[in-house]
């Protein structure tokens, strides 16, 4: 079974609502073996969304909406596909009843524009909402299914998972799709692919997929087979050959990120950590305290943008910026260094660097980071050129110490 998803909310399609139903909605969807194969965001225009799901109909026999059951004026979704379908909508006095009750929980009363969302399709089933008022809506018709679901994701989630996928579970034939992601890091994309293209090609019930995100190389791996065994058993054997054609760039298999990674390594190794940032502005102490358990190793960092508070707080010597500039070799060894003998720490990271868009020189120019990595063992400093904005410039400055960390580290 091909299944499609249309997310309808003119809020969608501004810079600021994500769409995460759809991400949540296919995972579940591959569990059952079915694959998302189309995804299309829609505003809450009756005449597009009527095309739009026209077009979903004619090529795809499952076929999802999320959002437009509200109260308001604006979410046309039952009134569209009712339309399209040619159904009459009919009033449901229980879904009234419900919401009526609901509303009397709280001690108030039920406006009166509520009971637009007790209109139903003609012979659809209708789906309560234990988390909110607009109950979901499950329409068999001219051997596709069609199902409406509130956009909101607690109630989205609560009725999916409770209400469709037992119901979706008996139609499909049991065919699960599996997934494996594997982190890369330290290869460009092309690379990437030009070493394990030749490996993936051969598996035709494995789809591949090779993205760039955020100074790491993603590879998707999914798996058709008859059984969730098959499936992993076909996984781990791909797994088994990619490995050894990427080597020691890749620091996760299971989805763990960058981070969690070093830090699994932090604590095996039984080290600590301390963070100098002066360009980064704490986003690697950020990135690091984003897991669970990182007071185990992480004891802290200093955000040290003026060369006072370099001095002051990371013991970088005053002589030693005037005669090298802040964005330096040097003072990137003196801040991983000083910080880990303030710290106590058992390894220390210091990052300077100008992450622009202003601010630099023909000689230091924006982008134009330095990363040292300070143990017992001694010290490791890198000169990196990044492209991009100050923000992509801030990520991949704290992407590539987390690399270095792990490298180190595993050692």
């Amino acid at each position: 079974m091909d299944a499609e998803i249309i997310a309808v909310g003119s809020e969608l399609l501004t810079p600021h609502r994500h769409d995460t139903n759809s991400l949540y909605l296919t995972g579940k969807l591959n569990l059952l073996g079915i694959e998302v194969r189309f995804k299309t965001v829609v505003g809450d225009d009756a005449g597009r969304l009527a095309s739009v799901f026209r077009t979903a109909l004619d090529r795809s026999e499952l076929v999802l909406l999320m959002g437009g059951l509200g109260p308001t004026e604006d979410d046309v979704n039952r009134e569209v596909v009712a339309n399209v379908l040619g159904l009459t909508l009919r009033e449901v006095p229980e879904i009234i009843e419900r919401i009526a009750a609901r509303y009397a929980r709280t001690g108030r009363r039920m406006p009166a524009n509520n009971a637009r969302q007790a209109l139903v399709p003609e012979g659809a089933e209708w789906l309560p909402n234990k988390r909110g008022t607009a109950p979901g809506i499950w329409i068999e018709h001219d051997s596709k299914t069609i199902l409406m679901l509130p956009g909101p994701p607690p109630e989205l989630e609560a009725m999916f998972d409770e209400q469709c996928v037992p119901r979706l579970r008996k139609r499909v034939p049991g065919t699960p799709i599996r997934t494996r992601i594997i982190k890369v890091a330290g290869l460009p994309e092309s690379e990437v692919d030009e070493r394990i293209a030749p490996l993936y090609q051969p598996y035709g019930n494995v789809s591949t997929t090779i993205l760039s995100t955020g100074g790491a190389i993603e590879v998707h791996l999914s798996a058709h087979a008859a059984t969730q065994q098959e499936a992993d058993a076909l996984l781990d054997e791909l797994t088994d050959k990619i490995e050894p054609a990427l080597g020691d760039h890749i620091f996760s298999t299971r989805g763990e990120t960058l981070e969690e990674v070093v830090g699994m390594y932090l604590v095996m190794r039984q080290k600590t950590l301390a963070t100098a940032e002066s360009c980064t502005g704490g986003l690697l102490g950020e990135r690091i305290t984003r897991v669970p358990g990182s007071s185990e190793y992480y004891l802290g960092g200093t955000v040290c943008y003026s060369n006072e508070l370099k001095t002051k707080f990371a013991g970088v010597s005053p002589k030693l910026l005037e005669s090298c500039g802040a964005v330096s070799r040097p003072v990137a060894q003196a801040l991983a260094e000083g910080i880990r003998r303030k710290a106590n720490a058992s390894i220390g990271v210091g990052i300077t660097g100008i992450a622009g868009p202003g601010g630099g020189t023909e000689t230091k120019p924006a982008g134009m980071v330095f990363i040292a990595v300070a143990d017992d063992r001694g010290t490791e400093v890198r000169e990196f050129h990044f492209p991009g904005d100050r923000e992509r410039v801030r990520l991949l400055s704290s992407q590539f110490a987390l690399e270095m960390l792990r490298r180190r580290i595993r050692k």
